[in-house]
């Protein structure tokens, strides 16, 4: 369990992915993370994560990691972050979605960087999961997929309507395989697009003929 503050809360509920149980979910979610880091492998992608992950990456992309209020690895910022509006294809957030304002605010800047077509994939605990008695006391929440599409469309993104479960439901141990919808197992993962809206061409006004000999003003 990770050290307790004097509050009696964790200094670090992210410290739990550093656990037997928390590692096994990440390793659990790896195949699945490097499939979509892979959707838009014309434009760079961004992985943000939980803790730090050593495996390969194809393509060019950022990975950085929670720390504090703000990332690490690759490089260190905080929010806004320091990429150019839509240049970036895929955006993985990993454990690292936030409720309230500051969540707000890192749904604002994926949709930001996001090129249009791109795509923002989260991953999320599942609280409906037995496997939640692992990182009880903790300090990490878990929310319904629901909470996350709502985030999404407020910040402009498409999401899907069917979530993959993944990890393990209960057991410490890797699963690799996923499904359709969350169901029991220890986290989901959605997808939203940024979609292009095509311009809607201007019809010009017909002008009205005038009879001769009536002056136009």
């Amino acid at each position: 369990m990770p050290p307790l503050s004097a509050n009696g809360q964790p200094d670090n509920p992210r410290a739990w992915f550093g656990t037997d149980a928390g590692l096994a979910l990440l390793e659990s979610e790896r195949p699945a993370v490097l499939r979509a880091l892979a959707e838009r492998p014309a434009l760079p992608w961004l992985w943000l994560g939980p803790i730090e992950q050593v495996t390969r990456v194809d393509g060019d992309g950022l990975h950085l990691v929670a720390s504090g209020d703000g990332w690490s690895g690759d490089a260190h910022c905080g929010l806004p972050l320091p990429l150019a509006s839509e240049s970036i294809g895929v955006v993985v957030l990993q454990h690292v979605a936030a409720r309230g304002r500051a969540g707000r605010g890192l749904f604002a800047e994926c949709a930001r960087v996001l090129a249009p077509g791109g795509r923002l994939w989260v991953f999320a605990l599942n609280p409906l999961a037995p496997y939640r008695w692992h990182w009880r006391g903790a300090g990490l929440g878990a929310s319904e997929p629901l909470t996350w599409r709502r985030r999404m469309r407020e910040a402009g993104l498409a999401p899907e309507p069917v979530s993959r479960g993944l990890g393990p439901r209960w057991q410490v141990r890797v699963a690799h395989e996923p499904q359709d919808g969350p169901g029991m197992r220890a986290a989901y993962a959605i997808r939203a697009e940024k979609r292009a809206w095509p311009l809607t061409p201007v019809r010009q006004r017909q002008r009205l003929p005038m009879p001769e000999g009536i002056p136009a003003a």
